[in-house]
């Protein structure tokens, strides 16, 4: 039964993020990509570890990884050095990079997965012609970040989307690059997603002799 805003009930409902963060999920430091890899390694997670790995390269939103294809990756018996996609919000193709950790852990998961270039790389454990879902996704995110001691409550699947890119952006500076390897449109987005501001700009600028 719903609620109208001028019943009395409705002011003493609870907000529904009461006590929750909402905002900006954090990136994940490069210490910590690492301390994951080893805990999904360690628990002999292969299929978790392809995922993880593909999320940190690609940068791409858990919508577009979940749905990607064997064929998306693999070409002429082995995995691709770089791929592109179709990003389902924009309908934007971006080309991502995978590199050699990411296409050691893919190889290995889709030996071990098989099919063919028209099946899911990640299928749902309930329908192996549908594709994991995006909140099974998140529920992984969840077990992987906490299983390195982290708050789940700072950390989601848009920590992975903004892993690599805000590596990048710290060691470059390059907006520029991090709109393209995002797929943006406007460089404006590519500024409030990675929390640029005013420090980051001044620490960028007396790091530079002219």
């Amino acid at each position: 039964m719903g609620l109208s805003q001028y019943d009395p009930a409705f002011r003493e409902r609870p907000i529904w993020n009461a006590g929750k963060k909402v905002g900006a999920k954090r990136p994940l430091k490069q210490r910590q990509v690492w301390e994951i890899r080893f805990l999904l390694d360690h628990h002999r997670r292969m299929r978790d570890r392809a995922l993880f790995d593909l999320a940190i390269d690609s940068k791409l939103r858990g919508c577009d990884i979940v749905k990607m294809k064997i064929g998306d990756l693999v070409s002429g018996g082995s995995i691709r050095h770089r791929a592109i996609i179709t990003q389902q919000k924009t309908g934007r193709p971006v080309q991502f990079e995978l590199m050699a950790d990411a296409r050691s852990s893919l190889n290995a998961w889709l030996e071990l997965r098989a099919g063919s270039v028209e099946d899911f790389v990640f299928p749902s454990r309930i329908n192996q012609a549908r594709h994991l879902s995006t909140r099974q996704y998140a529920r992984l995110v969840d077990e992987w970040v906490t299983g390195i001691g982290l708050r789940r409550e700072d950390y989601g699947t848009h920590s992975l989307r903004r892993t690599k890119a805000s590596i990048i952006y710290k060691a470059t500076g390059n907006l520029r690059a991090i709109q393209i390897l995002l797929g943006h449109s406007k460089i404006e987005n590519t500024v409030r997603y990675l929390g640029v501001d005013m420090e980051d700009a001044l620490i960028l600028a007396e790091g530079t002799e002219i």
